[in-house]
């Protein structure tokens, strides 16, 4: 197992809640592999817990089982779920994939109910639920419809790790390699740590390998938040594949307009796809476009998912990967950065703060990432080319981002313009034109 990475707020938020002296109800969701189990065992690591990973059924007797081991007097205890946490109270308990609980029996979160206001509330308990079932957690256990709402203490969505901390897992590689790590495992632990150096060779041999976690991940995620997952599966491919509006995505799928929103509502409650809008515009705008929300699954659908039967015949070749991984990663660029940015910002190292951070499109005309002081009337557009650009070729491409923020329409703003590539020639001569310019080695 690598060391534990990263997450240190996280951590911290729930180590205080574990060192206070009343109760606490932690729940603590996302999606699946984003390392949410690994999280909650490291924090709580220093105390004396009872950690239980919910089943499809008999979660009572198995739950009890557990218990004992740590809780000898339980098993004096009836076997009814009020009884038992009765028996641990004060103590630290866990109940990861609490979904599953639910799944088996949906009157479980009244009876957890019962117990916090009946019997827990007014000792120094911590229970801790976890789930990767987004749409399940959100509905049932956090929304204002559940028994439980208003008892909990604490919540956290996890997401997946930013980009940067690629780095602590692979401290010796360039910055190069881990952006093309990054555009298969996201910021997703489960993933990371699958990866073995070289990257190339590694995945040729995992492409090969006839238990590979690769054949049925998505599947695995899909059925676990979906009861029909075709439908689900077509539209993520037709997004993976470029097509970001509900026309372009129902012509691919074939479906009529008033049947793909809801599909596309529920792929965003569950973190599996992202809406944005330009950054220019309100929420509620005409014109979102759709996107998959993370590497892993662009990969998949891109890569992996139309050579399934040629990958299980041992006949595909990673070259056909290698060769149009560039183009993959001009997308999975943009992304590293907006979080570059993002760190700039944080550190005080850009013209002024930004408060929001987005892309800018209309019609065929878009820009890659606007960065908006709405109260000082400030703005900085960025160009992102994953390219080796010469320094004529760089001015040309700010030169362009010029004209486009023409029509952006924040006239009487203050504009500065940038570029982020994976290398600038001439980069100093770039910046002496007034313009920002980075790239990897600025990294």
């Amino acid at each position: 197992m690598k060391h534990f990475v990263d997450r240190k707020n996280e951590l911290r938020a729930i180590r205080e809640k574990l060192m206070s002296r009343k109760f606490e109800l932690i729940v603590i969701y996302g999606r699946r592999r984003v390392g949410k189990t690994r999280l909650v065992l490291e924090a709580v690591k220093d105390f004396p817990h009872i950690y239980y990973l919910a089943v499809e059924s008999d979660n009572l007797r198995h739950f009890r089982k557990t218990a004992e081991r740590i809780a000898p007097e339980v098993r004096y205890t009836r076997e009814d779920w009020e009884s038992l946490l009765h028996a641990l109270k004060g103590k630290v308990i866990i109940i990861d994939e609490f979904p599953n609980m639910i799944k088996e029996d949906p009157k479980v979160v009244s009876i957890f109910q019962r117990a916090v206001d009946l019997d827990l509330s007014n000792s120094n308990t911590k229970l801790i639920l976890l789930g990767s079932s987004v749409s399940m957690m959100t509905e049932k256990v956090l929304s204002y419809k559940s028994p439980l709402y208003g008892r909990r203490t604490g919540s956290m969505k996890l997401k997946p790790m930013e980009f940067f901390t690629l780095r602590e897992f692979f401290p010796g590689i360039s910055w190069k390699e881990l952006i093309e790590i990054y555009g298969l495992t996201d910021g997703i632990p489960f993933y990371i740590i699958q990866v073995k150096l070289p990257f190339w060779e590694w995945l040729e041999k995992e492409l090969l390998n006839p238990v590979s976690f690769f054949r049925d991940e998505v599947d695995f995620l899909l059925r676990y938040e979906f009861t029909e997952t075709r439908t689900y599966r077509r539209i993520l491919e037709a997004i993976a594949l470029g097509k970001t509006t509900p026309k372009e995505i129902k012509d691919f799928t074939g479906m009529r307009h008033s049947d793909i929103t809801p599909y596309l509502r529920n792929l965003i409650e569950t973190d599996l796809v992202v809406r944005e809008v330009p950054v220019t515009e309100k929420p509620a705008s005409k014109k979102g476009r759709y996107y998959v929300a993370d590497n892993f699954l662009a990969f998949w659908f891109r890569y992996i998912y139309p050579n399934l039967s040629r990958i299980e015949a041992g006949t595909f070749d990673i070259a056909e990967i290698r060769e149009d991984y560039s183009r993959y990663l001009g997308w999975v660029f943009e992304k590293v950065a907006r979080q570059f940015l993002v760190r700039l910002n944080k550190a005080g190292r850009l013209p002024f703060r930004f408060t929001k951070i987005g892309k800018w499109w209309h019609k065929s005309e878009e820009i890659d990432l606007v960065a908006l002081n709405e109260r000082e009337k400030k703005v900085l557009f960025v160009e992102v080319k994953w390219k080796d650009l010469r320094e004529r070729e760089a001015k040309g491409v700010l030169r362009n981002l010029e004209r486009k923020s023409k029509l952006v329409g924040l006239e009487d703003w203050e504009k500065a313009y940038g570029m982020i590539a994976r290398n600038i020639g001439g980069k100093e001569d770039v910046r002496g034109s007034g313009y920002f310019a980075w790239d990897l080695g600025d990294f």
